[in-house]
């Protein structure tokens, strides 16, 4: 069994093979085949068999990955966690490359609500995937160039004054193209990809591409009592799921586990493949199909089931004590995070919040309660949106991290451990 230390080396290496959603699901992919999972297309009839191990992507961004049971479905559900892929950040345009008095540029946008200061003065890289048309016949490739060669520098201090008053503004549209070169006779991006990836630029279509950190994650503090890495929000709850998936109390167990893993969560999950879309729905009513329960049967099924949405929560800053609910705050090494909201931007009721406790006692693994500041506006999960379609009691519920939303995150070694703990109970 892995030590809490251990076990957060290999999601620092996971986030590390994983610079874009694209990325995360290859690698979630890899895991699976190598636990005996099979793939499944949207496009082919599924026969799935008793005790059976399963994924199915939709665009190469979104997974649902599962195992099929042997109990009573229509009596004991599914069960259930959700997650998301992507992680905000600066996307390249499509046209995006731009000179400007001697300097080469590639024009971005902004994906989701990054905090942009932090993605200055970072050796930047690019990652994501490219379409290509080879001969009529479409084909999508992953790209991650590991050698930094982009930069968002900042202002120096003497050209803005009271930056460290005011703090770091800057314009979407015109200070945020990333520095790539001074050289007039730098190939555009589509020659660079095209070298990158060892093929003709004229056969390249289209790109997601998205500026990534080159610095590798990393344990810290006087004993590596934390971590550091991008996209903690919210690799590091995929990959707690995914390890309870694969974990043997899992694969031994009669229940139907499921784990759901969706793109386009930062920016409000509303696509064919995000959340608020019909992967999930599809999927579930898929394995009841295929196993023949009736349409009363699944709704059955539905009605039983249970759904933890892990997605990661706010830790205490003791630099900033005022941007905390002063009865609600949460501590990292303390134990995973319940979150709750009255509005509903969480989908815990005090029903789903005492099923999660009681996992959390089985597990002998401690747990927080988070509530937001009332006068702030609160973020919200896939959770509600998920609950809402499915009509599956939900709770929300994450690790507690630092920093959501910058380039470089961090959070607790020992959550982490105990949270993917919890996780595995619940799939045991």
């Amino acid at each position: 069994m892995l030590t809490a230390q251990q076990h957060a080396q290999a999601l620092l290496q996971y986030i590390d093979a994983s610079p874009s959603p694209w990325h995360a699901v290859h690698t979630s992919k890899e895991i699976l085949d190598n636990k005996g999972f099979s793939e499944l297309l949207e496009g082919d009839t599924w026969a799935l068999q008793p005790n059976g191990r399963y994924y199915v992507k939709r665009d190469d961004s979104s997974i649902i990955a599962f195992t099929v049971g042997s109990n009573n479905l229509a009596q004991e559900g599914f069960r259930l966690i959700g997650a998301h892929t992507d992680s905000p950040g600066l996307r390249v345009k499509p046209k995006p490359d731009q000179q400007q008095s001697g300097i080469n540029r590639l024009a971005v946008e902004i994906y989701g609500s990054p905090l942009l200061a932090t993605f200055t003065d970072r050796d930047l890289s690019l990652a994501g995937r490219v379409h290509i048309n080879q001969n009529g016949t479409l084909l999508s490739k992953l790209v991650h160039f590991k050698k930094p060669f982009l930069r968002l520098p900042n202002l120096a201090i003497h050209m803005n004054p009271q930056v460290n008053t005011d703090g770091l503004k800057l314009n979407k549209q015109t200070e945020l193209p990333l520095l790539l070169s001074l050289d007039d006779e730098q190939p555009a991006l589509v020659e660079l990809l095209a070298t990158e990836l060892g093929i003709n630029s004229d056969t390249i279509s289209a790109w997601e591409l998205h500026a990534v950190d080159t610095q590798a994650g990393s344990l810290y503090g006087l004993n590596d009592e934390f971590y550091a890495n991008s996209q903690l929000d919210n690799l590091a709850s995929c990959h707690a799921g995914l390890s309870a998936l694969i974990s043997d109390a899992s694969l031994n167990s009669q229940q139907f586990n499921i784990c759901a893993f969706f793109d386009h969560e930062e920016i409000g999950s509303n696509s064919h493949k995000g959340a608020d879309g019909s992967f999930l729905p599809d999927v579930l009513e898929r394995i009841a199909g295929s196993l023949s329960l009736s349409t009363e049967d699944y709704k059955r099924a539905l009605s039983n089931s249970f759904m933890i949405s892990a997605d990661m929560a706010h830790a205490y800053q003791p630099n900033f004590p005022n941007a905390y609910e002063p009865e609600h705050k949460v501590f990292v090494n303390q134990g995973p995070v319940i979150k709750v909201n009255a509005n509903i931007r969480y989908a815990s009721n005090s029903a789903s919040q005492s099923r999660f406790i009681h996992l959390c006692e089985q597990a002998k693994v401690a747990y927080q309660q988070y509530s937001h500041r009332t006068d702030l506006g609160c973020g919200s999960t896939i959770g509600p949106m998920t609950s809402a379609q499915l009509g599956i009691q939900t709770v929300d519920v994450g690790c507690p991290m630092w920093a959501m939303h910058s380039i470089r995150e961090s959070a607790g070694v020992a959550d982490h451990h105990d949270i993917t703990h919890v996780f595995t109970q619940f799939f045991s």
